[in-house]
């Protein structure tokens, strides 16, 4: 099936969204913001609305409308006027309304291309989507390894990273806007209501089989091209969609960890907690007349 250009592009898209969302997913795990892309996804369906509207690009809207909501939540979050829930609350409702309204609005009122939207096309990813996809994946990938202990400083302990000297509200902002532009560039990928589960299912996987941070990040990023590659390759065979067999294949991966990681942690207390033949004394031997 991948003799076709657009089986290749839809690959190769969704080999860059495996690639980046987990890397950023390990932040967002790490700050318990797990659902902020549910948000994000939700009023980027907002700025699909404004371009519909407009007739305009959706996905160039969608991107502007995104992270304008994405910092003017973190800064909301930051002055402590509005606490996390609340922050994810504002994005979930007013995001999903307000997109909803204006797809209304708009003369193209086609709910195929809404669906498009919200569950992903990945097939009908055209060169010049791609070409967004891969630029902008890869500056949000590099912003996270290169910025790796600056980003892991602010997520685990900000009023620290705040003593060291380090822009914490820069960086915060460079959080938002990298979860903006990675959601709005997925949305081709899994969609705007799917693309969450890249970010924390292959991070949560990892969690159950590594300790340190950089192991973590290093292994997500790979369960996450896998199930995007795996993903692709089985919905081509089986004509399912896309988005959705990556996101359950991301699932089923990490049941399989889970439940594997489970049962060798109770293999390996039971053969530690069986005593060795050489640590045994033998028995006192009685004589008797």
């Amino acid at each position: 099936m991948f003799q076709y250009d657009f089986m290749i592009r839809a690959l190769i898209g969704a080999l860059v969204i495996g690639l980046s969302a987990p890397a950023l997913g390990i932040y967002l795990v790490q700050r318990r913001m797990s659902l902020i892309g549910d948000g994000i996804g939700h009023v980027a369906l907002t700025g699909v609305g404004v371009g519909l509207l407009l007739d305009r690009s959706p996905v160039l809207t969608a991107v502007i409308v995104s992270t304008i909501g994405a910092v003017a939540i973190e800064l909301l979050r930051e002055r402590g006027r509005t606490s996390g829930d609340q922050a994810l609350a504002l994005l979930f409702y007013g995001g999903i309304a307000g997109g909803v309204m204006l797809v209304g609005l708009s003369s193209n009122r086609s709910n195929a291309n809404l669906m498009a939207y919200l569950f992903g096309s990945l097939t009908t990813t055209s060169r010049d989507d791609l070409v967004v996809i891969v630029v902008l994946g890869a500056a949000v990938l590099a912003a996270m390894l290169l910025l790796r202990p600056a980003l892991f400083a602010i997520c685990h302990d900000e009023e620290y990273a705040r003593v060291s000297g380090l822009p914490v509200r820069t960086l915060n902002v460079l959080i938002a806007v990298t979860a903006a532009v990675t959601v709005t560039i997925a949305m081709r990928t899994v969609g705007l209501l799917l693309v969450s589960a890249l970010m924390v299912v292959p991070v949560a996987a990892a969690q159950q089989v590594t300790r340190g941070f950089r192991g973590t990040m290093a292994l997500a990023m790979g369960l996450g091209v896998l199930s995007a590659g795996t993903g692709v390759w089985l919905a081509g065979e089986a004509d399912t969609a896309a988005g959705a067999t990556i996101v359950v294949l991301a699932i089923a991966g990490f049941i399989a960890i889970a439940v594997g990681g489970a049962a060798w942690r109770l293999v390996r207390r039971r053969v530690q907690a069986i005593p060795h033949t050489a640590d045994v004394e033998p028995p006192d031997v009685v004589l008797e007349r």
